[in-house]
């Protein structure tokens, strides 16, 4: 009998399984999009065909979140696998405890090559590793966007180390100033303002800006799902796209209202991931890291994660993968104190504004660039326009006037409109949310306004960490 096929068959099976369980894996993301201005998330302006062509062969996540709608905040929430509170990145323009590891660490130990291109925006280097790969902007506020070149991320994957590799490419669009794109394929007079944005000139002329560098990003999108399907890995590599927090409008970015917290989420892995499915399974930025680390082969316990796997959504075999996602914001130093903190189940969302008798102020949206110019002029339109439209006038009260608990049916009211809080009715929903909030407060070793304080931002930017999670140090 020969037993050399049979041993060599045998080899072979044992490479594919190897393959399978480690794949590479490539994550994109948009930077301040809000997700339901994407057509796939019921967007009824922007042109998107590359996300949507994405979206048709993998996995789309109707309920994924992360926990503060700021850039920095949020990625080092992805990259760490922990929440603000866990990892120290509590406010934006802040940075990570030292001592604190992220998937460079996590996946470099099980032999990956971690790099990024783009936008970083985390800090320390320490915690943040990353190969650095040329040929995308590095700048989020460069007006014009430098013009990106696959060269590098091409090289990267294309690259033979004998080991896979994990890319984030960090886009910088549709982040102000909204300069990219051709603005007139969007007029102005036939865009769908959705109903948190006030009706004004200015804001649909700003609307369309920012539509155009939807696109324009879309577009990026495909130029990086080309370069990956050139390399000849893409059967073999996770692809994840996200959309970051909400965009710069009033109502998104900087707040913990779904239209800041919820973002988009596609993942495609041929073979593994079935095509043109949909999940409303909850989860959150903390869960991206721990996913990867099961999916490429890690050990996901003992590692101080708050996040867990959601790799079984992935494969079709559960469609719930987590009870609750939570949101915190601290708006130093975008503007004075006022701390905000969230949970929801997916269907309803409570909310806790732990400052109500002061005004919320964001000094970048409410047109400040530091420079002395107008950042988003619109705004000024829509102060004008309250004094005799009473719709604009509510959107105004309703940004920087909050009471002290608003509930909402976020699965019928998706841009959160009508505060349920005091109604009899859903009196059992908001106690079940508010104990909810102050378990993850309590678990987290939030002081909740105390932690919006200068002291506290001053310490982080010094790697330190003034509160610390009951039993930690």
């Amino acid at each position: 009998m020969n037993y050399l096929p049979v041993f060599f068959i045998s080899l072979l099976a044992f490479s594919l399984n190897v393959v399978a369980k480690s794949p590479n894996v490539l994550i994109i993301m948009a930077d301040d999009c809000t997700y339901n201005d994407l057509p796939l998330y019921g967007g009824e302006n922007a042109h998107t065909p590359n996300i949507n062509r994405f979206a048709a062969e993998g996995l789309v996540f109707n309920r994924a979140y992360l926990a503060e709608a700021m850039c920095q905040p949020c990625r080092s929430e992805l990259f760490t696998g922990r929440y603000p509170m866990g990892n120290g990145c509590a406010w934006n323009h802040s940075g990570s405890r030292p001592g604190i590891k992220s998937m460079v660490h996590h996946l470099g130990d099980i032999g990956y090559r971690v790099g990024i291109t783009g936008k970083l925006h985390v800090k320390p280097e320490s915690v943040y590793p990353f190969r650095k790969v040329g040929g995308f902007d590095l700048s989020c506020v460069r007006n014009p966007t430098q013009e990106h070149n696959l060269a590098g991320i091409t090289n990267f994957m294309s690259a033979d180390e004998g080991k896979g590799f994990c890319l984030v490419v960090a886009l910088v669009e549709p982040h102000v100033p909204w300069v990219m794109g051709d603005a007139s394929k969007y007029p102005p007079k036939k865009i769908k303002l959705p109903p948190n944005i006030a009706d004004t000139r200015s804001t649909r002329e700003a609307f369309g800006r920012y539509l155009a560098e939807i696109t324009y990003m879309d577009g990026q999108v495909g130029d990086v799902l080309g370069a990956l399907k050139k390399s000849g890995k893409a059967g073999n590599t996770l692809v994840l796209f996200t959309s970051e927090q909400g965009s710069q409008f009033p109502g998104c970015k900087w707040t913990n209202w779904d239209t800041g917290i919820h973002t988009a989420m596609i993942a495609r892995w041929p073979g593994v991931i079935a095509a043109g499915q949909r999940t409303d399974a909850l989860v959150q930025y903390a869960d991206v890291l721990p996913t990867l680390l099961e999916v490429a082969g890690g050990k996901v316990t003992g590692k101080g994660l708050d996040g867990k796997s959601f790799l079984p959504v992935l494969q079709g075999k559960q469609q719930i993968h987590r009870r609750y996602v939570y949101g915190v914001h601290n708006n130093l130093p975008e503007g004075p104190a006022y701390p905000v903190r969230t949970v929801s189940d997916g269907t309803f969302r409570y909310l806790r504004n732990l400052k109500p008798k002061e005004m919320y102020i964001e000094k970048h949206l409410m047109g400040w660039t530091g420079k002395g110019t107008l950042n988003n002029p619109y705004w000024a339109t829509w102060i004008r326009e309250s004094t005799n439209n009473a719709d604009t006038y509510n959107l105004v009260k309703r940004y920087m006037h909050r009471p002290a608990e608003q509930l909402y049916h976020t699965a019928e009211d998706p841009f959160e409109m009508s505060n349920l809080a005091g109604s009899a009715a859903h009196e059992d929903t908001r106690k079940r949310l508010a104990i909810e909030l102050d378990r993850w407060m309590k678990q987290q070793g939030d002081p909740g306004a105390a932690q919006d304080t200068k002291e506290a931002l001053a310490a982080a930017r010094e790697g330190k960490h003034l509160y610390f999670p009951p039993g930690k140090k």
